[in-house]
């Protein structure tokens, strides 16, 4: 059964292993790297993992796991900024392997839960045009799409997720 972590040392090893299979460059969305990250030393991750505590205000971040495996990343942006508005409040990913099994769309639903707890009304959610997947996955959660694209030169869908309960 899988669960929602913060982010962890103890999972050094299996974030690598994750890590390894989106391939070179930074695809892995949802997990806050940065370009200048270190992830493969032990010092380089505590550093990573401690830069993204310390944003815990601003963003929520949160593993996708199984056991002692790491099959994806979601984090929750907490305000609207210009990052947002070209990427949404909440970026996600699962890694290759554990696709198509509806980690994305558990995780997505966990999040707007929290969200909504942390008195976010309507959240952004920002997606490739043509990316069935994750329009699937943010249609589920409630996503209504503001906007059609064709998923040429780099188009995006933008989803508006509205968190409060129908009719409060």
């Amino acid at each position: 059964m899988p669960d929602l972590i913060a982010p962890t040392e103890r999972l050094h090893g299996a974030w690598l292993q994750a890590h390894a299979e989106w391939g070179d460059g930074l695809r892995e969305d949802g997990f806050g790297l940065l370009p200048t990250d270190d992830v493969t030393s032990e010092a380089g991750f505590a550093v990573w993992l401690a830069r993204l505590a310390e944003d815990s205000t601003h963003c929520t971040y949160r593993w996708i796991i199984e056991g002692d495996q790491v099959l994806g990343g979601i984090a929750l942006r907490h305000e609207f900024s210009d990052f947002v508005q070209r990427a949404g409040h909440i970026g996600y990913g699962i890694r290759p392997s554990a696709r198509r099994r509806g980690l994305a769309t558990w995780a997505l639903g966990r999040m707007v839960n929290e969200a909504r707890v942390l008195g976010m009304d309507r959240l952004l959610l920002v997606c490739a045009a043509g990316n069935g997947a994750s329009s699937k996955t943010i249609e589920r959660q409630g996503g209504i799409r503001e906007n059609a694209g064709d998923g040429d030169n780099g188009a995006a869908w933008h989803y508006w997720i509205c968190t409060t309960e129908p009719g409060k």
